[in-house]
């Protein structure tokens, strides 16, 4: 009888989560410009082409391009598009859209991990609630990533936080993962379930939570280009995402430009 193998989770010294930061400010600063970017009219091959530019100018490595074949250095994933949206020349945005946008970059071998959901134009009080409520669940989950606790914690809290703001799809089988000198690693984080089960949290494990909230079903279907994920009745999305490290003090979160001060004081955490 063989046991279950327990995912191996990657402990980071204090140095290497200051390099991880470094990664992390990079695409901080990275979404940063490209949620200024967006208007109606541009393009998400227009949005893909400034976030490389500007990785690469700082001193970074895109981590989404040629992964496992994806052609774009974001993923830009626009209404009803849930994640891995291709950016595309065709796919112009217009008013009233929603897109996520999701960056990684890799500096000095360390990776950040990050994902913003961007209003394009003016927007229906409906999708604006739901924004809101998808970011806000993000930092609940963020906020239960203290040493001592479980992993599903963060997962409970961000299921929790979601249900307490209405009729919600909460996105399964795409999550939260482990990060470090590799983008995607153990264990996943999934958005939804019990709290109180998972590895034990340490200082030096550094994660991304990312949860994504439908407005309608949670189902989801696969399009035939092999990555972009949707939600089948049609309903818009959004995601969005942030790597942390796990400290002493608390979580640090990596790829937010005040490491998370501003929410954290706003949830008392």
């Amino acid at each position: 009888m063989f046991k279950r193998r327990k995912p191996a989770i990657q402990i980071k010294t204090p140095e290497q989560v200051e390099l991880m930061r470094a990664a992390g400010l990079l695409v901080g600063r990275t979404l940063q410009l490209l949620r200024e970017a967006v208007e109606p009219g541009i393009s998400t091959l227009d949005l893909d082409r400034l976030a490389e530019q500007h990785i690469r100018d700082h001193g970074g490595v895109p981590s989404f391009l040629g992964y496992h074949g994806f052609t774009g250095t974001i993923c830009a994933s626009v209404n009803e598009e849930i994640v891995h949206g291709i950016p595309r020349p065709d796919k112009v945005l217009r008013d009233g859209d929603v897109i996520s946008i999701d960056c990684g970059a890799i500096v000095d071998g360390w990776h950040g991990d990050s994902a913003i959901t961007v209003p394009v134009g003016e927007i229906t009080p409906e999708l604006r609630k739901l924004l809101d409520v998808t970011e806000a669940s993000m930092w609940h989950g963020l906020a239960a990533g203290v040493a001592g606790a479980r992993l599903t914690d963060m997962s409970h809290a961000i299921e929790t936080y979601v249900r307490s703001q209405g009729e919600y799809g909460i996105v399964e089988g795409y999550g939260g993962h482990g990060i470090g000198t590799e983008m995607h690693m153990d264990p996943l984080i999934p958005n939804h379930g019990a709290a109180g089960h998972g590895p034990v949290l340490e200082p030096g494990m550094c994660f991304a939570v990312e949860p994504m909230v439908n407005l309608g079903t949670k189902d989801t279907a696969e399009l035939d280009d092999g990555w972009t994920v949707i939600t089948t009745d049609g309903l818009a999305s959004a995601h969005f995402e942030h790597t942390f490290a796990v400290t002493p003090e608390g979580p640090r979160v990596l790829t937010a430009l005040d490491e998370g001060k501003e929410w954290f004081a706003k949830l008392g955490a």
